[in-house]
């Protein structure tokens, strides 16, 4: 490891899951983009000193959208318009409703969130990746579920049980 090329075959494959994870936290396809971009950038200049890049970049996209939340100039907020994206099979009621929740919850909150349940990884691995202790992710994990739950409202039942 530690060529261009082996670089750009990492970058080729990695790519569609670093923005699918990028357009959940961040809502937009624009942003998302930038996002994994920028997460690139950073995975190049750390190529030749890393041992397992998909989990440095799996972290430094977590970890850069969560720094960019966190800036005061970052002024932009979700809105309720629909994102640009081509329509795919499943219940897009429930993912427009999930989308919009999301964008409600903190970053930090969104980020445990869609690490724990659209990436399927473990407490211990959003802990590694977000440098936290266990314990705090297993508690932000049930407060940011609570929230998620009360911005869904009683309608998340009924979306479910589409």
């Amino acid at each position: 490891m530690g060529t261009g090329e082996d670089f750009e075959e990492f970058a080729r494959v990695q790519i569609p899951r670093l923005y699918r994870t990028a357009w959940l936290l961040c809502g937009d396809r624009h942003h998302a983009e930038d996002l994994v971009q920028e997460t690139l950038a950073k995975l190049m200049t750390a190529w030749g000193r890393i041992d397992t890049p998909g989990a440095y970049a799996r972290t430094a996209l977590v970890r850069t959208f969560v720094s960019q939340r966190r800036r005061k100039s970052w002024g932009e907020r979700p809105t309720a318009d629909v994102p640009e994206v081509v329509e795919r099979a499943g219940d897009v009621e429930l993912r427009l409703a999930l989308q919009s929740a999301l964008g409600e919850l903190a970053p930090l909150d969104r980020a445990v969130l869609v690490l724990r349940y659209f990436e399927d990884r473990s407490v211990e691995q959003v802990a590694l990746d977000l440098g936290k202790k266990t314990s705090a992710i297993t508690t932000r994990t049930a407060r940011a579920l609570e929230r998620l739950r009360a911005v869904l409202g009683e309608g998340a039942d009924q979306l479910i049980a589409h």
